[in-house]
């Protein structure tokens, strides 16, 4: 891990001192997504809900960098600028690597973030390297293809799409190769796992343990947000009770993110604030 301790001690969702005090801005630059998420629907024009996968808008890259500059003036204390959807940075990769080389080229001193499932890392992970990314955050949601193909409808891999246990096969075993190529290179690897009672819940430390074993550097347990309308809509949300043990679980093998907002994909501002 080459990613610099002063660095690290600056992003607010891997150092929870930091979120007290440096702020993140997502940019939406990433519209499509190559999985369909039993608990997902992702929306645009967005303004009343609170999750992950939402935007009130979509950016083209010249809009991201126009964003970042108008928050810097504003006076916000941006320390880290995001591509966390609305879809999947890799779905998405000429937009998500054109916006982060213009943000790069202006802004060099802002720490530069990515959240993705993991399917298409490898493919792109020379370019990620090279234009400065330093924290990566892979959601595994399961670890094997039984419990993978519970989660999630579909799985698409270049024009092709898989459904039941191949998709599932597939997605744990491309997202294996990517925590384990991402961390033999500078980047601070942080996995998220999203808890559904009743689905992945009894395999959060195992989760843990098999992600830690690839290079993980750390490890965020996020209670699903039931959506109506989602296969997993109905599902209740796991309580903040079985959320701490489950966190107790899986710190066993990774240090745990305990302040997670579960933040929107345009979120601005120090964590807990929603866009701006």
């Amino acid at each position: 891990m080459g990613v610099a301790a002063a660095d690290i001690a600056k992003h607010p969702c891997f150092r929870p001192e930091a979120s007290r005090t440096w702020a993140r801005l997502h940019l939406p630059v990433a519209p499509r997504c190559n999985v369909q998420c039993n608990f997902c629907d992702r929306k645009f024009s967005c303004v009343s809900e609170s999750r992950p996968g939402v935007t009130a808008d979509v950016l083209m890259p010249e809009e991201a960098l126009a964003r970042v500059e108008r928050v810097l003036s504003e006076g916000v204390p941006l320390s880290v600028v995001g591509i966390a959807g609305p879809g999947d940075a890799f779905a998405n990769p000429e937009l998500t690597l054109a916006a982060l080389r213009l943000i790069h080229a202006a802004h060099p001193e802002l720490l530069l973030c990515l959240s993705t499932n993991g399917i298409g890392l490898l493919d792109w992970i020379d370019e990620v390297e090279e234009v400065g990314v330093s924290h990566l955050t892979i959601t595994v949601n399961a670890i094997d293809p039984e419990t993978a193909a519970r989660m999630y409808s579909w799985v698409r891999v270049g024009e092709r799409t898989y459904r039941g246990l191949e998709a599932g096969r597939i997605l744990v075993e491309r997202q294996a190769a990517a925590i384990r190529e991402a961390a033999k290179r500078p980047f601070l690897v942080k996995v998220n796992t999203v808890v559904v009672p009743g689905v992945n819940d009894g395999q959060v430390g195992e989760i843990a343990r098999r992600v830690a074993d690839l290079g993980a550097d750390l490890h965020n347990c996020i209670a699903m947000i039931p959506v109506a309308g989602t296969p997993f809509g109905v599902i209740p949300e796991p309580d903040a009770a079985r959320m701490l043990e489950l966190r107790a679980d899986a710190g066993r093998h990774l240090p745990q993110m305990g302040h997670c907002s579960r933040c929107r994909a345009d979120a601005c501002g120090l964590l807990g604030e929603g866009c701006g």
